[in-house]
């Protein structure tokens, strides 16, 4: 525990409790409905669920990786930030993660529903039969099957996990260190910092356009893990630029 720094620890605690007091609750499903990230038409959104999402998991292997990747390379980014400056960051890229994962439901669910509304329907009807659960079978004579379930489910989706924020350090563990060697679990070769870490970002770029998940379960949010990278990454530019030295931190 001495090698584990401060807010990280933290953090880790506060993910641990999230679990286990959400899974053994007497209620787990409003547990989960109140604290995961709904979409914002939806309402069962909250405001507080773009920062509470971070601290649910969707399983016991989802929070183990998690945790493992926060302990990993967390404590080695707190230790150069320190603590404010990385609670900071990493709230930030989470925070980025689930803008990024919306923005691309909003995309997905009004160029459909634009379709709708173009063929006579209401989009107050349209809406209400979501909120309840329901849809028109009509509705995939203009849709398609694809773009009916995207429709649906874009709607009904809900975000969970850390992963955003983690991606966020990563990119960080990357600028600080590239020449560090690391490796996944299912493919045992060590790759240097610099190589690995871009490598994540395109296999999660490259299931988001495909929609085929490649290492992840097939619900992985991978828009956000791009929008979590993405916002670690400016952060990174900007406080190289403006802030730190650059001789010291780079």
């Amino acid at each position: 525990m001495n090698r584990i720094s401060p807010t990280v620890k933290q953090l880790l605690i506060i993910n641990i409790i999230f679990y286990f007091g959400s899974s053994f609750s007497l209620n787990t499903d409003f547990i989960y409905s109140l604290f995961s990230l709904h979409f914002p038409e939806n309402p069962e959104f909250k405001f507080w669920q773009l920062l509470t999402h971070m601290f649910m998991h969707g399983g016991i292997m989802h929070l183990a990786f998690n945790m493992f990747a926060l302990w990993m390379f967390g404590s080695a980014i707190e230790s150069i930030f320190g603590s404010r400056r990385f609670l900071f960051f990493y709230l930030t890229c989470g925070l980025g993660a689930a803008i990024a994962q919306i923005s691309s439901l909003y995309y997905s669910f009004y160029s459909n529903l634009d379709l709708l509304l173009s063929s006579g329907y209401d989009q107050q009807s349209v809406l209400n039969l979501l909120m309840e659960g329901k849809y028109n079978t009509g509705w995939e004579n203009i849709l398609g099957p694809e773009g009916l379930m995207n429709f649906n489910t874009s709607f009904l989706s809900t975000m969970v996990g850390a992963s955003g924020a983690i991606m966020g350090i990563l990119v960080a563990f990357g600028m600080f260190f590239p020449e560090s060697k690391l490796m996944l679990i299912f493919f045992p070769v060590p790759v240097k910092a610099k190589y690995f870490i871009p490598g994540i970002i395109l296999l999660d770029l490259f299931s988001a356009i495909t929609g085929q998940a490649i290492f992840s379960p097939s619900n992985t949010a991978f828009i956000a893990h791009l929008g979590g990278a993405f916002t670690g990454f400016l952060i990174m530019y900007y406080w190289k630029k403006n802030q730190f030295n650059q001789n010291r931190w780079f």
